[in-house]
């Protein structure tokens, strides 16, 4: 009952007192407003609720090869009340949010974006809107989110929040076309919104102050792009230094919602589980799993090699983008070991080459053969990344040494000897050319 009175409370702040729709930003503004998010070019991303707990099996039958574990309720169509049991049964008793973010700054990322709420509709903190939450219906009865926000803030880390617009528990939120969870023949999808997504988003902003508002679910026909500008004005009334996701809007396409609608919602585009094949005049995020599934599966075992996600990071920095990673954690807390290997080896390169990866952006000539490409902010000095061990002299013809000046290579300081082609590029030897590693980065003056 409180929670409902704390739900009509909200609704009619919002009809007498909604932030007012704010003057377009200007590009200025919002370059000040992206700048840490663009400089930071490396995020962690954490799927994690219910669905731990079956981990990609229910009643002895593991879902199919290729199948994503957080979507158990709906692949195999789990009443909501026999969903709902697994909330009496979450109890992360191994959860360390310090040790958590350890992970992530020794991986060498910027900021965290965890399921604050994932389709499933079960919240990782106290709402006052829902019992359905971490505080109310589980045994564990520890706010999540803010001891995350905390361990965040003293290491100096971004805390940012993933968030579904859908939603398969709520009675009003049901998608007969393509989500009966319910089978409620008066669901009322203005009441959800108004008494249900924005109160929790309200929650959200208000209390925790995330860096970045993560959504996802945008795709259901009861969601429109119209809906998703009027919701990014009314958070952006409430903070105005948040970052916002396209997904907001009709923006599932990764890149592509944010060419379809004319002043479209949102910030950032959403590539998933893929790189774009170039640079793009738009902010945008790959977000990638480490192996096939984003919420924990206990039989998938098909890791991606930490080569793979160092050349990713790289492919990624090189055409302006971010890369948001994945890790599910098990349903008692605990990291998968191996995501925290991966995490660990990633985090050993960046210490040596990170200056080729932050705060850069996109050089002219992004890759030349196995040889990638950026820019410092100043665009005084490019940094070329060898993913191939060269056997012998590199020659390239893309980037052009101020004159007289001496290249640098990061792995051990040393200045190398370099000469100038025919052709405009530059002709040198790698120091360690013999103990290649992954991949190693020469930091050349330009003019």
């Amino acid at each position: 009952m409180k929670k409902q009175l704390y739900s009509s409370f909200l609704a009619l702040l919002f009809l007498l007192s909604g932030p007012a729709l704010q003057a377009q930003e200007q590009p200025s503004d919002k370059d000040a407003r992206m700048a840490w998010w663009r400089d930071a070019t490396f995020g962690l991303f954490i799927h994690w609720g219910l669905y731990a707990i079956p981990a990609g099996t229910w009643n002895g039958e593991p879902l199919p090869e290729g199948r994503i574990g957080e979507w158990i309720m709906h692949e195999r169509n789990i009443p909501v009340a026999e969903y709902e049991k697994l909330a009496a049964q979450f109890n992360p008793v191994y959860f360390d949010a310090e040790q958590w973010v350890s992970i992530a700054k020794s991986a060498g990322m910027k900021y965290i974006v965890i399921t604050s709420k994932h389709h499933d509709g079960f919240s990782l903190w106290d709402s006052k809107v829902s019992d359905y939450d971490i505080m109310d219906a589980s045994p564990f009865k520890r706010d999540i989110l803010m001891e995350l926000k905390q361990a965040c803030d003293a290491a100096g880390i971004k805390l940012c929040f993933y968030h579904s617009i859908m939603d398969w528990h709520h009675p009003d939120a049901e998608s007969p076309k393509d989500y009966a969870h319910q089978n409620n023949p008066d669901a009322n999808w203005a009441r959800y919104r108004e008494e249900y997504l924005k109160p929790q988003l309200t929650e959200l902003v208000t209390r925790y102050h995330p860096a970045v508002l993560w959504f996802d679910g945008e795709w259901i026909p009861e969601w429109t792009e119209e809906q998703g500008q009027e919701l990014y004005r009314y958070l952006m009334g409430l903070d105005p230094n948040l970052i916002i996701n396209n997904r907001i809007g009709k923006g599932r396409k990764g890149m592509s919602g944010m060419n379809e609608y004319e002043d479209a919602a949102g910030d950032f585009g959403t590539p998933e589980q893929e790189i774009l094949e170039s640079t793009a005049t738009m902010d945008w995020e790959s977000c990638m799993t480490m192996n096939d599934t984003w919420g924990f599966r206990r039989d998938d075992f098909n890791w991606k090699s930490s080569e793979t996600l160092i050349e990713n990071l790289i492919d990624i920095a090189a055409k302006g983008g971010n890369y948001l990673l994945n890790i599910g954690p098990m349903a008692n807390g605990k990291i998968p070991q191996a995501s925290i290997d991966r995490l660990y080896d990633m985090g050993a390169w960046l210490a040596v080459n990170g200056e080729a990866i932050y705060a850069t952006k996109s050089w002219k000539c992004f890759k030349e053969g196995s040889t990638y490409f950026t820019a410092d902010a100043t665009g005084k000095y490019v940094y070329a990344i060898l993913t191939e061990a060269p056997g012998g002299p590199v020659t390239l013809s893309c980037v052009t040494p101020s004159k007289g000046s001496q290249i640098v290579h990061l792995a051990t300081g040393e200045s190398i000897a370099w000469e100038a082609t025919p052709e405009g590029g530059l002709r040198f030897e790698l120091p360690r050319g013999d103990a290649f590693g992954v991949a190693q980065t020469v930091k050349i003056p330009v003019d």
